[in-house]
């Protein structure tokens, strides 16, 4: 009951938010995207899980607004930008214990910005993986990255 009150203190403390899909983690925080994303990144890094890629998805889109019309953007994000990253120890094990589950590297976040509040989120490993061999790995995963997010938004907020 302490962690579970704790967890509510925190997340209300930093401004997080899950989402109600359960597949996917899901945060929010009253900053721009550039300073979010800069944190997160660094934070990542830090944790030892290195970004492969960069995609801003927001200005690709941008490139579309003349073919798409009305279609574009109907939701009035004002950025949206992913992060592709790894971690060579957890590829290995997890092509030891389920190769099929290698789709999960590289493993991705998503920042978007909406009415100035930046949302993060991030494909639960544990959800896709329930009932394989390698659940439990895909359980610490998790929890490495939402840790290593966490840590971001607490320095893009400092």
């Amino acid at each position: 009951m302490r962690k579970i009150a704790v967890f509510l203190l925190t997340g209300l403390l930093l401004g997080v938010c899950q989402a109600e899909l359960p597949g996917v983690r899901h945060w929010t925080l009253e900053t721009d995207i550039e300073t979010a994303y800069k944190n997160i990144y660094r934070s990542l890094e830090n944790n030892n899980m290195f970004i492969i890629f960069e995609a801003n998805m927001g200005r690709t889109l941008a490139g579309f607004s003349g073919r798409w019309g009305d279609n574009y953007n109907r939701n009035q994000l004002q950025d949206i930008r992913s992060m592709l990253f790894c971690n060579p120890w957890y590829v290995n094990e997890v092509s030891n214990l389920d190769p099929q589950l290698l789709a999960f590297c590289p493993m991705h976040i998503t920042l978007y910005q909406q009415s100035n509040i930046t949302h993060i989120t991030f494909v639960r490993p544990s959800h896709v993986g329930q009932g394989s061999a390698v659940a439990g790995l895909l359980e610490g995963l998790e929890a490495k990255v939402s840790a290593a997010v966490e840590s971001g938004i607490v320095a893009a907020q400092r």
